[in-house]
């Protein structure tokens, strides 16, 4: 049994970029623990109504995973350059020391949204080998509408991959909770995009369907 930190900057990301690897490893009998970074909130210019239907969909979306535990730090959308790196840090680093995960699944370093970059940067900073003895595996998601438009010579190249066949329909009908996250097409967070990404990494990996990542660290022990 492992433990696995999945970090997502906002709720949905973590659905695009590792929904089917979050339900294999939940089924496999691992500990999935969820840090949802920034939520919808009044105090941030959002509805009543528009927090009450996030907070609700972030609790069914973790039921309908399975996650052992979900931290939902309720940080600013759009807005974590206001919170300072180093109070950051402390976050995640206190979140990672209770937790000891062995493999940690975060965005990609140049995803477009700035959110997702200081989310990079400040977990990155958790994952030092001579503190966080328990670390194994490092991933980054590929997260559809933000790492398709990171900067061409900072492109997203996978070099690991999942196979998420059994779990494709699971993690479609996990993203249609998102409802106001998920649109027709081309709105780039549809159905038919995010089933036609997991058809393409497959081909790079001889199965039906995959999510695909960039492995940036892994220790063999």
């Amino acid at each position: 049994m492992k433990k696995i930190l999945v970090v997502s900057p906002h709720a949905d990301d973590e659905v695009l970029g590792a929904g089917g690897t979050i339900l294999k490893h939940v089924q496999e009998g691992d500990k999935v623990y969820w840090i949802n970074v920034t939520n919808a909130k009044e105090e941030y210019g959002y509805s009543k109504e528009e927090e009450l239907q996030r907070r609700q969909e972030i609790e069914i979306v973790a039921k309908k995973y399975g996650v052992e535990e979900l931290i939902n730090l309720g940080l600013e959308p759009a807005g974590l350059d206001k919170y300072g790196m180093s109070a950051l840090v402390r976050k995640f680093a206190e979140i990672m020391k209770q937790i000891s995960p062995q493999i940690v699944i975060m965005p990609f370093q140049y995803d477009v949204h700035s959110d997702h970059r200081i989310v990079f940067d400040a977990v990155y900073s958790c994952t030092k080998s001579f503190r966080y003895h328990s670390i194994e595996k490092i991933l980054c998601m590929e997260i559809l509408s933000e790492t398709d438009y990171a900067v061409s010579d900072k492109g997203f190249v996978p070099n690991y991959y999942v196979d998420i066949s059994p779990y494709i329909e699971k993690k479609i009908e996990i993203m249609k909770e998102y409802k106001s996250e998920i649109k027709a097409s081309p709105f780039p967070r549809n159905v038919e995009a995010v089933r036609g990404l997991a058809k393409y990494r497959a081909a790079g990996c001889n199965v039906e369907y995959a999510e695909a990542f960039w492995l940036l660290k892994e220790i063999e022990k």
